[in-house]
């Protein structure tokens, strides 16, 4: 892996020029590509430039580089020139209409999602990149918004077509007058190697991030886990999680990683006790103008005691009693609603709402016991022998691990600046400073949100930029010490709130991501971290040096926290369509993470289905109590691991410029690739989306219906993923559909398998190439049927003059196509009987064997 940053002996002197002309023209006032205009009325002061005359130097290895170069005529930079300064620049690219565009726009500061439209006028504010379809020459052109200097960029839309970009630096004391390479564009006739290509060449440019490819994801990827956010939310302790982890264990599915949420940190208010933890918190809102007041876990872990939870003088715990206190402090927040929506319509007299709210207030602490949740660190537990080697974080996950075996990892969740808040001024040996937060001008059109609302009301206390290596490292070398294996990374986008006097949103940016990513590298093993309300460039432009794994969602709501009594159907929908997009472009940077979801929700099969190909980990946020192990025994094995797919779920060809939400027509179809076959997943998603007007995620009623469509083999992209490309050559296919559990076959010139989804359900294809043995016998292992992915449990295939050999993982119904029934069939190395029709279903039963990790050897003999 060669390296260099030094222009005059630039990598690319090495190379030999190539000598192909550009795709893209830009000629008088038109971008053509192709010879295709693009864009038209291109303004005077916009100009394109060649990758190869912007990019002089790079880091990137020179395997990447070679790649990138070769390609170098599919693309270029486009820059813009202005004739004052100033830290907010805004100019248009040229128009263009009646063109379908597949674009990713953050429709809160923390969170983006999938739009379409036909002209540049139909974008959204802060697009993170738009896809233009150019069916002249049967391609598709990307341009990607990036870094340049001290600024970054997004597109949004302009009058009568026209496309904008947008670039800010984030500080009024940060100006420029012109940029040479604000965005990137490329051509491809293929929309996922578009994709890959265009974030491969803005790599080798920028150097300041590294793609999926050059990166290792963390371990849990392949495997089962559980967290406890929607179990405790703020009232998270340890008698509470580990009659979770106990639960999911006596029901025969072991978690291999644990995530304990928000509310083990130590953090206060402004007003309290600057070494006092905030007592009883609840619900989520309450805490987000908390602020960190010492790096070690809060008093409800300090007081772990080792070996308490299995002793005989185990803690009295209710299972019930989260649940309940999460009710009653939801009461009470809806009555605080009520009276500032009261307050907001002119009453005046607010004494009723007020008596309520103090009697759930009063009620809440009789819940508590009337505890105090925290006490002073000169009183009580935390100055005693509390500190030893047997109290605390230490002792408790030493105890975890110790009696749930199979438990490989414990994370825990922080904000990017500490705490929701920050860190406490004064509190830490660090330089915090009470920061006031801004809303950048390009978030003006995003839904409101109340993790915002509450960030501009409380400011952040900052640790300065130049302690964001020590204010990572203190925190997770602790966490390490103890135990902890990784940090889930939330509240991401503060910084771009706060760079006014720090050298603007990048500058900031870069020194804070570069400090989490050397804490990462020394801490946790270099992949311990999941990212998380993340989905701005900033982040993938500049934070994914190190970091490998990310959301690609918005939350999991389990219902409309607005009070739709149909989100709690549309919601889910919604969430998976936020995850399949965001996936086309995230994805390029890190590993998927569909987020979690809850076993016993209404739509959990729904979201059930979507994990089970998506590519990444499997990980619920069940209840105390709350869980559905028939469901979870279709996604997970009886060890913890997953049936993974070998890339990740992507919406097919026909889905990209379509309206999976609310068009009342189209199905969300999403591929992905086993080892030894193709999956597709149809879901039908209709019935909400965003509503450009209103500014929000609303419900579309008359959406929510069965949708017809269809599906076919080639809806899976072997070619994506260079192994799999001879399974997308073969002459014929066995197909699998998991939920109606039908078996036949098809080809690639086989007319389309027509579907139809009912509203909030979903179907799974199965697709593996048939192989012909001797004269007669066609075969194809099909898997598992138990398990949602099936194709996923077969581990290794091969083929051997007349027999098939074929390494299974997991116990219960196997399945393979045989046009004629074997002669033979041995299991582990013993003759065993099997079932055969007529119709090609080939089938026997395997036993979960632990000795063998669960694998199981068959041999069919034709």
């Amino acid at each position: 892996m060669a390296h260099t940053s030094d222009p005059i002996n630039s990598i690319f002197n090495i190379l030999k020029p190539n000598k192909r002309d550009n795709l893209f023209e830009l000629f008088d006032d038109e971008l053509c590509v192709r010879n295709v205009p693009l864009l038209t009325e291109v303004p005077g002061n916009v100009t394109f430039k060649s990758f190869s005359s912007v990019c002089q130097s790079s880091e990137a290895p020179l395997s990447l580089i070679r790649r990138v170069e070769s390609l170098s005529y599919k693309g270029g930079f486009l820059g813009f020139k202005k004739g004052e300064s100033s830290d907010r620049l805004i100019n248009s690219l040229g128009k263009f209409s009646g063109r379908d565009f597949l674009s990713i726009f953050r429709f809160k500061t923390w969170w983006s999602t999938q739009w379409v439209g036909k002209s540049g006028s139909d974008l959204q504010m802060e697009t993170q990149w738009a896809m233009i379809s150019v069916p002249e020459t049967r391609s598709y052109v990307v341009i990607i918004p990036i870094t340049e200097g001290k600024f970054r960029s997004a597109l949004q839309p302009g009058l009568d077509g026209h496309a904008m970009i947008f670039a800010e630096s984030g500080s009024s004391k940060v100006k420029a007058p012109s940029f040479d390479a604000i965005a990137y564009i490329h051509v491809s006739d293929n929309p996922y190697t578009l994709m890959k290509e265009a974030y491969s060449a803005v790599r080798v440019h920028l150097n300041s991030f590294k793609l999926i490819e050059e990166k290792s994801p963390p371990p849990l990827v392949n495997k089962f886990g559980w967290c406890t956010w929607d179990a405790f939310y703020l009232t998270v302790e340890p008698a509470g999680i580990w009659q979770g982890v106990k639960e999911f264990s006596d029901g025969g599915i072991s978690p291999r990683f644990l995530i304990i949420d928000d509310g083990w940190q130590s953090i206060n208010m402004d007003g309290q006790d600057p070494h006092e933890d905030a007592k009883n918190l609840i619900i989520g809102g309450t805490q987000m103008t908390a602020r960190l007041h010492r790096f070690e876990e809060c008093e409800k872990f300090i007081k772990y005691k080792g070996g308490s939870m299995t002793g005989p003088n185990r803690p009295p715990f209710d299972p019930k009693k989260p649940k309940l206190l999460i009710s009653k402090a939801i009461e009470l927040e809806n009555v605080e609603k009520a009276r500032d929506k009261a307050a907001k319509s002119g009453v005046t007299d607010f004494s009723q709402y007020e008596i309520e709210i103090e009697k759930h207030r009063k009620e809440l602490e009789q819940m508590f016991g009337g505890e105090e949740v925290g006490n002073p660190p000169n009183k009580g537990c935390s100055s005693c022998s509390c500190k030893s080697e047997n109290f605390g974080l230490k002792a408790f996950t030493r105890d975890l691990k110790a009696n749930f075996k199979g438990l490989d990892d414990i994370y825990v969740w922080h904000a990017l600046a500490g705490a929701w808040g920050g860190v406490r001024p004064r509190a830490t040996p660090l330089n915090a400073k009470i920061v006031p937060c801004k809303q950048s001008p390009g978030l003006d059109g995003t839904m409101a949100d109340l993790a915002v609302e509450k960030m501009i009301e409380g400011s952040i206390g900052l640790v300065h930029p130049d302690q964001a290596d020590e204010l990572y490292d203190m925190m997770h070398s602790y966490l390490a010490k103890v135990g902890i294996t990784g940090v889930k990374v939330d509240v991401i986008h503060t910084l771009e709130y706060m760079s006014e006097d720090y050298g603007g949103r990048v500058e900031l940016a870069k020194k804070y991501y570069k400090g989490l990513s050397k804490s990462l590298s020394k801490n946790f093993n270099g992949t311990g971290l999941i990212s998380s309300m993340q989905q701005c460039n900033d982040f993938f432009l500049m934070g994914t040096e190190q970091i490998s794994m990310g959301r690609v969602g918005d939350d999991f709501w389990f219902q409309d926290p607005n009070g739709d009594p149909m989100g709690v159907y549309w919601l889910q929908g919604v969430h998976m369509i936020h995850c399949a997009y965001n996936s086309m472009w995230m994805g390029q940077f890190i590993l998927p993470d569909w987020d979690m979801f809850q076993s016993d929700h209404c739509c959990a099969k729904f979201h059930a289905g979507s994990r089970a190909i998506c590519g990444g980990p499997v990980y619920v946020s069940d209840s105390l109590g709350g869980h559905d192990f028939a469901l979870l025994e279709k996604l997970v094995f009886p060890d913890g691991t997953i049936p993974k797919c070998q890339f990740m779920a992507l919406p097919t060809r026909d889905c990209l410029f379509k309206n999976p939400l609310f068009d009342s027509k189209t199905i969300l179809k999403i591929w992905n690739i086993n080892k030894y076959g193709g999956v597709v997943g149809a879901f039908n998603c209709q019935g909400a989306g965003w509503d450009p007007k209103e500014q929000r995620i609303k419900g579309y009623s008359h959406c929510y219906k069965p949708i017809s469509g269809s599906v076919h083999v080639s809806d899976v992209e072997w070619d994506q993923k260079k192994e799999a490309t001879e399974l997308g050559e073969a002459e014929e296919y066995a197909v699998y559909l998991t939920e109606d559990e039908k078996l036949f076959t098809t080809a690639n010139n086989s007319d389309d398998i027509p579907i139809v989804i009912q509203s909030s359900t979903f179907e799974i294809f199965t697709f593996v190439p048939i192989k012909k043995l001797g004269r007669a016998a066609k075969f194809a292992p099909i898997g598992l049927t138990n398990m949602f992915n099936c194709g996923g449990c077969i581990q290794e295939l091969a083929y051997n003059g007349t027999n098939a050999e074929i390494n299974v993982k997991g116990g219960g119904n196997f399945l393979a196509y045989s046009n004629v029934s074997p002669k033979k069939c041995y299991l582990n190395g013993s003759e065993v009987g099997f079932e055969w029709s007529e119709k090609g279903k080939l089938g026997l039963s395997l036993p979960w064997n632990e000795d063998t990790e669960g694998i199981s050897n068959i041999t069919f003999v034709f």
